[in-house]
């Protein structure tokens, strides 16, 4: 993966913990396991929960939101208690992607009650859950998510979309068994550059939260 390098030292972080875990437990510590990543379509997130898994050998799971969500009042939050089950009972990485379907904000005008309902179970879910798995929950609409949830992550890591120098590195690396010698690239980053606009994300800052740098 193409990361910037603070986001690369916080993951690398996690995964540190993670093989340590031990040694923290001696000292009432324990490592990160709940993961909250935000930013905009196609920053790698999702690739992000697959390598995370790969990196520590765990099974990857990725938590259907649409099968979850139903009309029948409190079946969704039945099948959530469900998920938070597994983790105990199967130790690995669940993505929960999409994540604003089911954590946007209660005080939403355009909520309905069944919503603040699951909400409000997750987060008891989520705050309770001390298995052995790792929580890695992603979004597109940071702004939606309900304030409560950020106390809930040990760590909030923001994406964007990549620079051209970042880009051109990923073509890269997907041609690696290519002879890209005769390659003009100079021409070719005018190219990729375009693909993927710059966004300020600072609107998706929050007190407290531990992100990229400017």
């Amino acid at each position: 993966m193409v990361l910037e390098n603070a986001q690369r030292n916080d993951l690398a972080r996690v995964l540190r913990e993670f093989r340590q875990n031990n040694k923290l437990q001696e000292y009432a510590l324990s490592a990160r396991r709940k993961l909250l990543l935000v930013g905009p379509p196609g920053c790698s997130k999702t690739m992000t929960s697959h390598a995370f898994a790969g990196e520590l050998s765990l099974p990857h799971f990725s938590v259907q939101l649409h099968a979850l969500i139903t009309k029948f009042m409190g079946e969704t939050a039945a099948k959530l208690h469900a998920v938070f089950d597994a983790m105990n009972e199967t130790r690995g990485v669940y993505l929960f992607d999409e994540f604003d379907a089911i954590g946007g904000d209660r005080a939403s005008r355009n909520d309905v009650g069944e919503i603040r309902r699951v909400l409000n179970s997750f987060l008891t879910f989520l705050e309770e859950d001390d298995s052995d798995s790792r929580i890695v929950a992603a979004t597109n609409n940071v702004g939606m998510l309900d304030d409560a949830l950020f106390r809930r992550f040990d760590d909030i890591i923001v994406y964007r979309h990549p620079t051209a120098g970042q880009a051109k590195q990923l073509v890269k690396n997907r041609l690696t068994v290519f002879d890209t010698g005769s390659l003009d690239w100079s021409e070719m980053s005018e190219h990729i550059g375009g693909l993927f606009p710059c966004r300020d994300l600072s609107s998706l800052r929050r007190p407290g939260q531990r992100c990229c740098p400017d």
